[in-house]
């Protein structure tokens, strides 16, 4: 006996078009908004509480690239810029290292720019230019880490957010749901940035996706989105010149002397 299957004719299907997700980033980052339903609500969850998390990004660099160094493969990544690439090294950066130091600024810039205006195209223009930096395009030194570690980090950043926001000894119990979904979306459109430059869905439209010019760190094309206002215009991506504040010390860790076996409520005792 066949099954009957009627159709509900009033439902309405939003029609999505699978090739404009492969050469249109607009088109891709309103998808992901729709089904992520990534909404005004982050919006303003987000311009509120941007506050809470500028408030831990001092710590949460500073732990990441602890748990970046812990193991060769990572760790090996900052003098190869390669994960694949297993030449046996002497010795390791450490995280005072001057090359360390650097990347905690970029780090910290590129957190501190999440907290920043997500209904502005550029804000998501730039989070595609550091899914593709990580995979070898759009830099002018290649740069080449498996999809494995950097999808890795991203949750790793995830939980330390979760676990910071959730122990807010003032904020109310709806606030802190709002921020932290709000980042959970953000960062899982960026995981999907990371994703689609290792991935090979949508290979059939490559002759027709976009040209990627590489770029200075920290720039679309001659605008500076990252750190204070822009310097003039020929020093190389791995210029150790930087700006004042980047060059300062960086703000005391709100997780200092908290044991390792989680993030205790006390941090926010200041």
């Amino acid at each position: 006996m066949g099954v009957n299957i009627k159709l509900d004719s009033s439902r309405h299907v939003k029609h999505v078009d699978r090739k404009q997700l492969y050469v249109d980033l607009e088109a891709r980052i309103n998808y992901l908004h729709g089904f992520l339903d990534f909404n005004s609500s982050d919006v303003e969850a987000l311009a509120s509480g941007s506050k809470y998390i500028k408030a831990l990004i001092p710590a949460v660099v500073n732990i990441v690239y602890k748990k970046l160094l812990e193991s060769d493969i990572t760790a090996r990544a900052f003098h190869t810029r390669n994960t694949t690439d297993e030449t046996p090294l002497d010795e390791y950066f450490h995280e005072e290292s001057p090359q360390i130091q650097r990347r905690k600024m970029f780090l910290r810039w590129y957190l501190v720019k999440i907290c920043s205006d997500p209904t502005q195209m550029d804000f998501w223009r730039y989070l595609d230019k550091v899914g593709m930096m990580h995979c070898g395009r759009g830099r002018m030194n290649a740069l080449n880490i498996e999809y494995m570690h950097l999808g890795a980090c991203l949750g790793f950043i995830q939980d330390i957010f979760t676990e910071a926001l959730m122990s807010h000894p003032r904020l109310s119990l709806q606030r802190k749901v709002s921020l932290i979904r709000a980042i959970g979306k953000i960062i899982w459109i960026q995981n999907d940035l990371f994703a689609k430059g290792f991935v090979r869905d949508g290979e059939e439209f490559a002759d027709e996706m976009p040209d990627i010019t590489a770029e200075k760190e920290g720039y679309l094309g001659d605008k500076r989105i990252l750190g204070e206002s822009s310097q003039s215009g020929n020093s190389s991506e791995d210029d150790h010149s930087s700006s004042g504040s980047a060059q300062s010390k960086p703000s005391g860790c709100p997780f200092s002397g908290i044991p390792q076996t989680g993030v205790e409520t006390k941090i926010w005792a200041d």
